[in-house]
């Protein structure tokens, strides 16, 4: 296997990883901010109503798990649609002109460094192995082999958020009412350190960083709510 080969694989691990991350902790992070922030700004305005925190947390967690879902879903079908109708385009520009589609080969591993003797060789090995998934590859930028289901996007995302929403949403309701605010922020942030210890981990990007973002957004998204919930709650009363 030659460091090209080699370099290749690991940019389609990579790829691999970023769709899984995407649709799993990315969703999961999601849900812990979206539903502690709205957990705990109904909890400030009512503090001691327990039905409308269960209400809203329930409310909010059904309708963000099914946006996230619909949401991923469209947005993953117009890729893929827009990558297949690009393969097919390239299947029929093999049919109709093998032969420049074999010198743009050419200039594409001249482009890796190759000489244009060697890239002309790697070029006609390479259009007999597969023509189309070559092209793909590299002058589209597709794999063939990794275009992501739609439907496997769409349910990751509503699976990834439900059970992120459910963490907030759990310890507010679970804990007493002089405690439920700063239990939920507490059990929220380590929450977040988590998610964001993993996406940096699966990423292979700073994880001090990702962690400290991922903190700063909730403790910003939950404090917000709050002071808007402990205002609403004084003018209603």
């Amino acid at each position: 296997m030659t460091p090209a080969d080699t370099h290749h694989i690991d940019e389609e691990s990579v790829s691999r990883r970023l769709n899984a991350l995407r649709a799993a902790v990315l969703g999961a992070n999601d849900g812990i901010v979206s539903i502690a922030g709205l957990v705990i700004g109904v909890a400030a305005a009512t503090p001691d109503n327990h039905g409308a925190i269960l209400a809203a947390g329930v409310a909010g967690l059904v309708a963000g798990a099914l946006s996230m879902a619909v949401g991923e879903y469209v947005s993953v079908s117009s890729q893929s649609d827009a990558e297949k109708s690009q393969l097919r385009r390239e299947h029929r520009w093999h049919q109709v002109r093998p032969e420049w589609e074999l010198e743009q080969l050419v200039e594409l591993n001249m482009e890796t460094g190759m000489s244009e003797e060697t890239a002309r060789k790697a070029a006609e090995e390479q259009t007999a192995h597969d023509p189309v998934a070559i092209h793909a590859r590299m002058h589209l930028g597709i794999d063939p082999d990794e275009i992501t289901n739609p439907w496997h996007a769409g349910w990751a995302s509503l699976l990834a958020f439900s059970a992120g929403g459910l963490l907030p949403l759990l310890t507010i309701l679970l804990v007493p009412t002089a405690w439920q605010i700063p239990t939920t922020y507490v059990a929220v942030i380590v929450a977040l350190a988590l998610t964001g210890f993993e996406a940096a981990r699966w990423a292979h990007s700073p994880r001090k960083r990702s962690v400290l973002r991922n903190i700063a957004g909730g403790t910003l998204a939950m404090g917000i709510t709050w002071v808007i919930g402990s205002l609403l709650g004084v003018a209603v009363a």
